[in-house]
């Protein structure tokens, strides 16, 4: 076994330096390849969000997301939080993030508000606010927080 490898290289050898005249190749510098070309800053799409309007108790209400420009072969997911003075599960249905913005270039978180369960003589307007996040492949525009009022 050992006697066979050693009569592979030494033919694989002879053959390479028989070649080498003919292929006019001759040791010089080593070259590399040359470095990766950075591309060009991409644009990416800026999502801003802005509400309908108020909500009554009972109803639903709905935040709008816009996209520019708008992706054209699909959508994209943006991610997002909630605050405000409203509880989830008391005043409105839980908002799971991340929402949905389609290839038209428009998105819609609706709100779906609940009875009042508090019971309480004197009637309160409740916040939602729902600020985008950063993601991957898009940017949160200037307009990165709405705000809507159940009102009761």
């Amino acid at each position: 076994m050992k006697n066979q490898n050693t009569v592979f290289i030494t033919i694989v050898s002879a053959l390479a330096f028989a070649l080498a005249p003919v292929t006019k190749a001759a040791p010089g510098p080593l070259r590399f390849p040359p470095p990766p070309t950075i591309p060009e800053a991409v644009e990416l799409p800026v999502i801003t969000i802005h509400n309908t309007d108020n909500v009554i108790r009972g109803k639903t209400g709905s935040f709008v997301l816009n996209m520019k420009p708008a992706l054209m072969f699909g959508g994209s997911y943006v991610n997002f939080s909630v605050s405000g003075t409203a509880i989830a599960g008391v005043d409105y249905v839980l908002l799971v993030s991340p929402a949905y913005v389609g290839p038209s270039g428009y998105g819609v978180i609706q709100v779906q508000t609940l009875r009042d369960p508090r019971a309480s003589s004197y009637r309160h307007a409740y916040s939602v606010t729902v600020t985008l996040e950063a993601g991957a492949g898009y940017e949160v525009g200037a307009r990165s927080s709405a705000t809507m009022w159940i009102k009761p």
